[in-house]
């Protein structure tokens, strides 16, 4: 992580001896005593800095030296960067916050570096509580231009968001007033800045200029973020860090303490009034005539009400300007922001008071109306569609056209832009509920959203896990899970695309240099008659089919993008959302879904992208949730008995997917039985045991010249176990297995066998098969120990006494004790 240099510093600051490090103290002491504070007393304090920050537990410095660290600190005349030193060690070590606050002063610089080791050392309100009051006293008080602290605001948001409650509704209805000042009436004048003059002329201060709009147009209505100047005056900082934490306030300080019905019915009352007094209003549509048309019953509010007011004006303004043409590609930037942060903010405010959404919805329609198609505003769509989901219903506005745009067009279009796509899921995750109720193509929406993980999958896993639930539905289930799985394609044809759209046909030369492999799948890739495999996995929605035919061919095509380090990180997710999704499914109690699951399992157990260990990984996931789906549902296996047969029956299987072949035939074994499906008859029964034992001979089959055995002798004993349980249910079948299970110590001692298992995997084979023999020998009891009945499991039948299963233990081992000769020789 860091450099060798780096790590050589951080080393010999952690193993410092206590006897040089207080003679390094007392350096530093002196040095902070001199009249010259000059480099030494820099390089001193920045080395005790690195001492006091590379190890995890606090050093404690000695008291003299921590109260000169303080009078620097809060001394305005030293320099800039000793007090930024200061700052650093102080927020270090453990101090005493109470006495630093009495050393605030009216210097901005000097109370911000103070305020942020008060933070950093608070453990409690009663901490902060000093400062607080030093704030709110600054802020009350009459002090000149000059002296108004900007950082004030900064601090107090700070403050609020560790301790809402340190603040009183007194005090909030103080800071609520300045807000209201700051943002509606601050000057219109740029600041006075002082010029050089010509080479004639001394320095002179310019006239104060007004302020433009982002066009060069000459501001006609109240300051705000967005009016451009050359220097600022100290109330027109003041409205900006007023717009930088309003969000926060409002949302910290929503309520006046008069939530019920009455209040409401006032607010609306006031509402309908302010309406009939500002006619202007009504005449002109427009948004800046809406903004400036202020009721004059305005000032009569409480002040947190007031403050709803001007925000809700300023916000307007702020839509306003951003429809305006930039000089400056900053300014068009900043534009977007805004628009961003003051949708947020009347969607907050509407919350609060129902009446101002009928005021807002015409001016947020005509912003979606020009945002909507330009790709450059996608992140703007975002609260749009949060305030149409929260308030659309209030005003009967339709808002499918918005949810249709935001799920269909951005995630399609701009599936590698990072800040989009971790707001566009913290969207989803945010209104999960609500949209799985109110927005029909939520759901099946399912293959845009996941574009967003396959281009960016490291950043998003975690997103994804909480978010694939909600995405789930009996009709959509099936779909999604083939989606999850064809993740890695996905990603590599994403990526394909975005190199398409950059690099044009006729630059071959430019297409070369992405190198040999991709530039095949480039060519593949605008190939007309692979276009319909692309645009499947590329497809914007669910509901056109399960997944493609051709998917062996589509895996083919992408081969020489497996590589990919966006393909290979894509496939690392895959298994944890598998986890995800089949522990969801799983609660929906629809046997036809569990049907199509079981089929899924089967066929793309080995319909995978040929990525190393992708194979392998999401066949463990298959085991483990094979045995859960046919736990939950026994009769699955003779409602996929035709499918199970030939899947097992097949031993290509083994070779490619050896643990879930074997999982398959256990959960045969286990849950293949009239008790717990009544249609599992003897033919079905045979049938299994009959494919069964043709593969276990195969298997097993002794010749010299044969290969050393590819699977492991887990499979093997599993076979054997599953053959023995299913004779048990068909005892016409035990003389049978008994025969093949004699044999298997031939076979465990063949020379193939012991060239490749050891002495402890051969013995386990004919101990197994030993065991076997002779439970078989007595066909009930063997029944009763290989098959047991579905609530054999249960904890009753393994701690009372008086139950069956301990009693039937108890007499098989009697038997086998008795009859000795029934034990293997």
């Amino acid at each position: 992580m860091f450099s060798a240099a780096t790590e050589s510093l951080i080393k010999q600051a952690r193993e410092i001896k206590e006897d040089e490090l207080q003679k390094f103290y007392g350096r530093v002491f002196k040095l902070l005593h001199s009249k010259d504070q000059g480099g030494d007393t820099v390089d001193s304090l920045q080395r005790l800095h690195l001492i006091l920050s590379a190890t995890k537990y606090s050093r404690e410095l000695p008291s003299d030296l921590v109260k000169k660290l303080q009078t620097v600190l809060c001394t305005s005349s030293c320099s800039e960067q000793l007090q930024v030193l200061s700052c650093s060690i102080l927020r270090e070590i453990f101090l005493s916050v109470h006495s630093l606050c009495s050393y605030v002063s009216q210097d901005s610089r000097t109370a911000s570096y103070v305020a942020s080791v008060v933070l950093s050392q608070a453990g409690n309100k009663e901490d902060l509580m000093p400062l607080c009051l030093h704030l709110l006293k600054s802020l009350e008080s009459r002090l000149s231009e000059g002296q108004i602290s900007k950082h004030t605001l900064p601090i107090l948001s700070k403050m609020i968001s560790v301790s809402p409650d340190i603040i009183t509704d007194d005090q909030v209805n103080l800071v609520s007033r300045k807000m209201v000042d700051w943002l509606r009436y601050a000057s219109m004048q740029q600041g006075a800045s002082v010029s050089s003059g010509g080479f004639f002329s001394g320095p002179r201060t310019r006239q104060p200029a007004p302020l433009m709009e982002v066009d060069g147009v000459v501001t006609g209505d109240f300051f705000t973020v967005l009016c451009v100047g050359q220097s600022y005056t100290e109330d027109q900082w003041m409205n900006m860090y007023t717009f930088s934490m309003i969000r926060s306030w409002l949302v910290t300080y929503d309520t006046d303490g008069t939530s019920n019905a009455e209040s409401a019915l006032l607010k609306r009352t006031h509402f309908i009034q302010s309406q009939h007094q500002d006619d202007r209003s009504e005449v002109d549509s427009s948004v800046m005539s809406m903004v400036s048309a202020t009721s004059s019953s305005s000032r009569l509010l409480p002040p947190k009400e007031r403050l709803r007011e001007k925000t809700f004006e300023y916000c307007q303004r702020l839509i306003e300007q951003s429809d305006r043409k930039a000089l400056k590609r900053t300014d068009t930037e900043l534009q977007k922001a805004c628009i961003v942060e003051s949708v947020s903010i009347m969607d907050i405010i509407c919350g609060e008071d129902p009446s101002y959404v009928y005021r807002a919805f015409p001016c947020i329609k005509a912003l979606y109306g020009r945002v909507n198609g330009d790709l450059a505003y996608s992140r703007a769509l975002i609260p749009i569609a949060q305030f149409y989901l929260n308030h659309s219903e209030m005003a009967a506005v339709d808002s499918e056209a918005v949810f249709r745009q935001l799920f269909g067009h951005c995630p399609a279009e701009q599936f590698n832009e990072p800040m989009l796509a971790f707001e566009f899921i913290q969207f989803c995750l945010f209104n999960a509920t609500t949209l799985q109720a109110r927005v029909t193509n939520y759901r099946p929406s399912f293959p845009n959203l996941l574009k967003f993980l396959a281009w960016n999958s490291p950043g998003l896993i975690s997103e994804f896990v909480e978010l694939v639930p909600s995405l789930l539905a009996p009709d959509t289930a099936i779909e999604l899970l083939h989606t999850i799985l064809d993740l890695p394609c996905l990603a590599a044809a994403l990526d394909l695309q975005h190199r398409s759209a950059c690099y044009q046909a006729s630059d071959r030369t430019l297409w070369d240099q992405q190198g040999a492999k991709v530039a095949a799948c480039l060519d593949a890739f605008r190939q007309p008659s692979y276009r319909g495999l692309f645009l499947y996995i590329l497809r914007p929605e669910a509901g056109t089919g399960d997944t493609i035919d051709r998917l062996k061919m589509l895996h083919e095509i992408l081969a020489d993008m497996a590589d990919s380090p966006r393909v290979v990180r894509c496939a690392q997710v895959v298994p944890v959302l598998l986890h995800v999704y089949f522990n969801t499914v799983t609660q929906i109690s629809d046997e036809k879904l569990m049907n199509q699951l079981m089929l899924v399992l089967l066929e793309r157990s080995s319909l995978l992208y040929n990525i190393r260990t992708y194979h392998a990984e999401v066949q463990r996931v298959f085991s483990t949730h094979l045995q859960t789906l046919c736990k939950l549902h026994p009769p699955l296996i003779v409602d996929q008995s035709r499918e199970l047969l030939d899947f097992v029956g097949s031993p290509s299987n083994i070779y490619s997917k050896e643990d879930f072949y074997t999982h398959v035939v256990w959960v045969i074994g286990e849950y293949l039985s009239v008790s717990y499906d009544t249609r599992c008859s003897v033919e079905l029964i045979t049938s299994f045991f009959e494919s069964l034992e043709a593969v276990l001979f195969e298997l097993t089959q002794v010749r010299q010249s044969a290969s050393p055995p590819s699977f492991s002798p887990r499979l093997i004993t599993v076979l054997m176990t599953t053959l023995a349980k299913l004779a048990t249910r068909s005892q016409d079948l035990i003389p049978r297995v008994s025969l093949f299970l004699s044999k298997m110590r031939l076979f465990a001692r063949s020379a193939p066998v012991t060239a490749c298992y050891s002495e402890e995997d051969s013995e386990e084979i004919i101990t197994r098969a030993h065991e076997l023999i002779n439970l078989l020998k007595l066909p009930n009891v063997a029944q009763f120990v290989l098959a047991p009945s579905a609530g054999g499991d249960g904890p009753r039948w393994h701690r009372d006494t008086n139950t069956a299963l301990p009693q039937s233990m108890r007499t098989i081992s009697t038997l086998l004790h008795r009859h000795s000769s029934v034990l293997p020789t």
